[in-house]
C-alpha cells in the first residue's frame, strides 16, 4: 500500500476507534462504576480518597479515575469521555507495537503486528470499555517493550539508559493503574529470562540507581498520601485486595484453572492458527543470548499462568500479553509469509463466521425474564457481525491462495475488527436490561434534583452515574459492605428505616426492583407516585 493509502486506513481506524464511544449508555458494573468514581472526584475536589456513591472506594489505584476526571474537566460529564482513557491507551497500544515491532523486528513485522493486535476480539472490546485493564496493558506493554530495546546487543549506551528509565517510570504508572502487578509482573518476567539464559550480568544493566528512585517518585507520593488520611486502607488494599484476592475466593470470581484457553482462543480470534507456530518460533536462537521473541514469549507465559493460579478470574485479567503475542505473530507472519496457514485461518474465520450467523437467534434466546424480551432486538446484530467475520475470512482465504498475504492479514484484522465493533454497537439494544439510562431519563423531569434518593434493596451502578447525584443505599450493600462498616451513618439498614425517613422528607424519589415494589407497598402504607416503570426497576417520588 502506498502512504497516502495508510494514512487513510488510519484515520479511517481512528475514526471507527473513538467515534463510536457514545454510541451505547454505561453498563454495570465496571463501566459505571470507574466513571461514577471520577465524577465524585470532580464534585468533590477530593483527588486522593476515591469514593463510589459516596463510600471510600479502596480496590484500585487512581490514575484512571485521574485521567478520567481531568477528561470531565476538559469535555464534561459524558458517557463518551468515560470511556476516552481506556479508548486513548488502546489506541496508543497500537502505534507501541507497531514502533516497537519496527525497531525489533523489522518494518514489515511492526506493520503485521499492529494489524494483528487491531483484529483482536478481546483487544477491540475492552479499548472500548469502560474498565481498567487497557490502561495497565498499555503501561506495561510499554515497560517490557522498553526493557526489550534497551537490550538489544546493538543498542548504544545512552538509548539503552533512556529506554530502562522508560521501563521504570512505565512500571510506576501501571502500579497506580492496578497495584503491584505493575512491577511484580515485569519483575518476574525479566527474572525468568535472567534465570534460564544464566546471564546475571544482565541485572546490573537495569539502571538500578536513577530507575528505582524514579519508580519510587512517581509510584509512592499516593500512597503515602491516601494511607495517612484513610487509616484502614493499607490492609483492605495490600493485604485484602492483592494477597487474599489472590490465595481465596473471597472476591466470588473463581474458575478453574483452564478458564484463560478458551478466553485467549476468543481474543486472538482471526490469529488462532499462527499463535502457536509463532510461540514455538521464539525459542529459535542462541540459548544464552538476548532474544527479544523469547523475552515477549516468556511475558506472556507468566502473565498467563501467575492469572491462571490466581483464584480470583476474569476474562480481561489476561489482555496485558496481548501486544506481546501480536509482536510475535505479526513476526511470524511477515518473516514465513505462510501460506497454506493464511489459507486454513481464511477458511476457519469463514466457517466460524457462518455458524455464528446462522445460530444468531438460538445463542441469543432465553426463557422469561426482562432480558428475554430485548435479545430478538439483538440478534440482527450478531448476524451482521458473523457475516462481516465469515465475508472477511472468505477475502483472506482467496488473497492467500493468489499468495497476498499482505492483503490476506489486512482481511483477518478488518474481519475481527470490523465483527466486535459490530456486535459491541449492538449491544445498546440490550441497555435497559443493563443500565438505567433510559429509566432516569424519564424519571428525571418529576425528580426534584435537592431532594434524597434511595435505592431500596436494590443497588444498580448505573444509577449515580445517570442521577449524576449519590443515592442512599437501604438493605443491600453489594460490593460496598466493607466501606459501609468505616461510614455506617451514609445507610439505611431495613426497609422499616426506609419508611421513617421518607416520612420525615418533604421530598423525594427511590429506586426498588419492579418485582418488589407492589409487596412493599402493601406492608407500608407510603405516599408513592411512580414516574419511571421498567422491567428491571421502578423509579417513585414522595408527590
Amino acid at each position: 500500500m502506498s502512504r497516502a493509502a495508510l494514512r487513510l486506513l488510519a484515520v479511517a481506524l481512528a475514526l471507527a476507534w473513538f467515534g463510536t464511544l457514545g454510541w451505547r449508555p454505561l453498563m454495570r458494573a465496571d463501566e459505571a462504576r470507574y466513571a461514577e468514581i471520577a465524577r465524585e472526584m470532580v464534585a468533590s475536589g477530593d483527588w486522593v480518597t476515591p469514593r463510589l456513591n459516596g463510600f471510600k472506594y479502596f480496590e484500585k489505584p487512581p490514575l484512571q479515575y485521574w485521567a478520567t476526571a481531568t477528561a470531565f474537566e476538559l469535555f464534561g460529564v459524558r458517557d463518551w469521555v468515560s470511556r476516552l482513557w481506556p479508548a486513548l491507551t488502546g489506541f496508543a497500544g497500537l502505534v507501541l507495537v507497531l514502533f516497537a515491532g519496527r525497531r525489533l523486528f523489522g518494518a514489515g513485522a511492526g506493520a503485521y503486528a499492529a494489524a494483528v493486535l487491531a483484529g483482536s476480539p478481546l483487544y477491540v472490546l475492552l479499548g472500548q470499555f469502560d474498565t481498567l485493564d487497557m490502561g495497565v496493558t498499555f503501561f506495561l506493554s510499554l515497560a517490557v517493550l522498553a526493557y526489550a530495546l534497551a537490550q538489544r546487543e546493538e543498542a548504544p549506551p545512552l538509548a539503552r539508559r533512556r529506554w530502562m528509565l522508560t521501563f521504570w517510570t512505565a512500571c510506576a504508572l501501571a502500579t497506580l493503574s492496578k497495584g503491584l502487578i505493575g512491577i511484580v509482573l515485569p519483575g518476574g518476567a525479566i527474572a525468568l529470562d535472567v534465570l534460564l539464559r544464566r546471564d546475571w550480568r544482565r541485572l546490573a544493566h537495569l539502571s538500578w540507581g536513577a530507575g528505582l528512585p524514579l519508580f519510587l517518585v512517581v509510584a509512592v507520593p499516593w500512597f503515602a498520601l491516601v494511607s495517612a488520611r484513610n487509616p484502614e486502607f493499607f490492609h483492605f488494599f495490600f493485604i485484602q485486595e492483592h494477597f487474599e484476592r489472590f490465595l481465596t475466593r473471597y472476591a466470588n470470581r473463581y474458575e478453574p484453572a483452564w478458564y484463560f484457553v478458551p478466553v485467549l482462543a476468543f481474543g486472538m480470534g482471526p490469529w488462532l492458527l499462527a499463535l502457536v507456530p509463532a510461540f514455538l518460533r521464539a525459542w529459535r536462537g542462541v540459548p544464552r543470548r538476548f532474544s527479544p521473541q523469547r523475552f515477549l514469549a516468556l511475558w506472556a507465559l507468566v502473565v498467563f499462568v501467575f492469572f491462571s493460579a490466581s483464584d480470583s478470574k476474569l476474562a480481561s485479567y489476561i489482555l496485558p500479553i496481548f501486544p506481546a503475542l501480536a509482536l510475535l505473530v505479526g513476526d511470524y507472519l511477515a518473516a514465513e509469509r505462510p501460506r497454506a496457514l493464511l489459507v486454513a485461518q481464511g477458511a476457519l474465520l469463514a466457517a466460524g463466521g457462518a455458524l455464528l450467523a446462522a445460530l444468531a437467534p438460538w445463542l441469543m434466546r432465553e426463557e422469561g425474564g426482562a432480558l428475554a424480551e430485548l435479545l430478538p432486538a439483538y440478534v440482527p446484530w450478531v448476524v451482521a457481525a458473523g457475516a462481516v467475520v465469515g465475508l472477511g475470512g472468505l477475502a483472506a482465504l482467496a488473497l492467500a491462495w493468489r499468495a497476498r498475504a499482505g492483503a490476506a492479514v489486512g482481511a483477518l484484522a478488518l474481519a475481527g475488527f470490523a465483527g466486535m465493533l459490530i456486535a459491541l454497537l449492538g449491544h445498546r439494544t440490550l441497555a435497559p436490561y443493563y443500565s438505567t439510562a433510559q429509566l432516569v431519563a424519564e424519571a428525571r423531569p418529576q425528580l426534584d434534583p435537592r431532594a434524597p434518593f434511595y435505592a431500596v434493596e436494590a443497588y444498580d451502578h448505573t444509577l449515580p452515574w445517570y442521577l449524576r447525584r449519590t443515592v442512599t443505599m437501604v438493605g443491600y450493600k453489594d460490593e460496598l459492605a466493607e466501606a459501609i462498616g468505616w461510614e455506617p451513618q451514609k445507610f439505611l439498614p431495613d426497609p422499616a428505616s426506609f419508611a421513617r425517613a421518607w416520612r420525615a422528607d418533604r421530598h423525594a424519589g427511590a429506586l426498588f426492583a419492579t418485582r418488589d415494589l407492589a409487596a412493599f407497598r402493601r406492608q407500608y402504607d407510603l405516599p408513592m407516585q411512580i414516574v419511571a416503570r421498567g422491567a428491571r426497576y421502578t423509579i417513585v417520588r414522595k408527590p
